[in-house]
């Protein structure tokens, strides 16, 4: 006999704050991967679909969100540090 289904899981990439596209009001929005993966005798073994989800915190409501819109808004949420090392300048009085 062989057990075999799939399960799914849910991370939470990042929290960001843009103004809900539902609600109208700026507020910090839950960004989440659903994987939904095959499983052999309750072992996963690999991905069968993704998913990405962003919800408001104000309002409750979710809209799926493109995998290309996803890396910008990852981009976006990190910020300056992600990228190339900022150089500081020191300014000397004398």
């Amino acid at each position: 006999m062989i057990i075999f289904g799939t399960r799914g899981y849910a991370y939470q990439l990042a929290i960001l704050t843009f103004v809900c596209g539902s609600c109208g009001n700026p507020a910090a929005h839950t960004l989440r991967k659903f994987v939904t993966k095959f499983t052999l005798f309750f072992v996963p073994l690999f991905p069968v679909s993704t998913k990405y989800q962003a919800q408001c915190t104000f309002c409750g409501a979710a809209h799926q969100v493109p995998k290309d819109h996803v890396d910008g808004m990852l981009a976006q949420a990190a910020g300056p540090q992600a990228g190339a090392p900022q150089q500081q300048q020191q300014h000397h009085q004398g």
